[in-house]
């Protein structure tokens, strides 16, 4: 039955917002599935988790697990782009929603594969690293600009260090006020450091805060 008069246009109904399709990635000429899959987000395998935290493991011990099981939610690793990022589940699932292609990282880079598939932990780690470190190098206010170059650590710059480090261990890099200038390996035991010669390398440099200016094209 038609209407005895027609309605005001402020009272007709609105179309119902639809909500936009996502958009599937563009393949790119000459790429395999496989190459498809690996610049998808997603989970670490097995090896890859074993890899991660093994590298982790040398620097925060058994405190791996506290970066997972926090008080403010659960957290968890996922591989983009060779990428491993450190997340929020709330995160994630917001993170789900935009077309691989589009997005660039999510969360905290922790480090990347290389292509040999070994794992490279990054300096944008360090924020997570150091409130767990288990063994820690404080340096000399002036040899702190050098560390920040690149440059190792020697006996002459060296404050302090945790008592019983062994050599090879990993090690997050303080200065003299507590502030996280990077992370390294040791070069010499703590009972080394204490008779080796002024000029003699004591943490071998991985990676330091001076590469956000260095580096800053390639940090994620």
């Amino acid at each position: 039955m038609a209407p005895l008069w027609p309605l005001p246009s402020r009272w007709a109904a609105a179309p119902l917002p639809v909500p936009p399709l996502p958009v599937p990635p563009l393949p790119v000429p000459g790429e395999s599935p496989a190459c498809a899959a690996h610049r998808a987000m997603r989970p670490l395998t097995e090896a890859e988790t074993r890899a991660v935290f093994e590298k982790l493991g040398r620097y925060i011990g058994e405190n791996i697990q506290l970066l997972v099981d926090r008080p403010d939610g659960t957290y968890c690793f996922r591989l983009h782009r060779d990428r491993v990022y450190y997340l929020s589940e709330k995160l994630l699932k917001v993170a789900a929603s935009i077309p691989r292609d589009s997005l660039v990282s999510l969360g905290t880079c922790f480090g990347k594969f290389t292509k040999t598939q070994k794992f490279r932990l990054s300096v944008t780690a360090l924020d997570f690293l150091a409130p767990y470190a288990k063994y820690k190098v404080w340096v000399k206010p002036g040899s702190e600009q050098s560390f920040l170059y690149g440059n190792h650590v020697l006996k002459s710059g060296l404050g302090r260090i945790t008592e019983n480090t062994a050599q090879y261990q990993g090690v997050v890099v303080f200065s003299m006020a507590d502030v996280p200038l990077g992370f390294g390996v040791a070069a010499k035991s703590t009972q080394e450091c204490r008779k080796v010669d002024p000029m003699a390398i004591v943490v071998f440099h991985q990676a330091d805060v001076g590469e956000y200016v260095r580096n800053e094209d390639t940090l994620t």
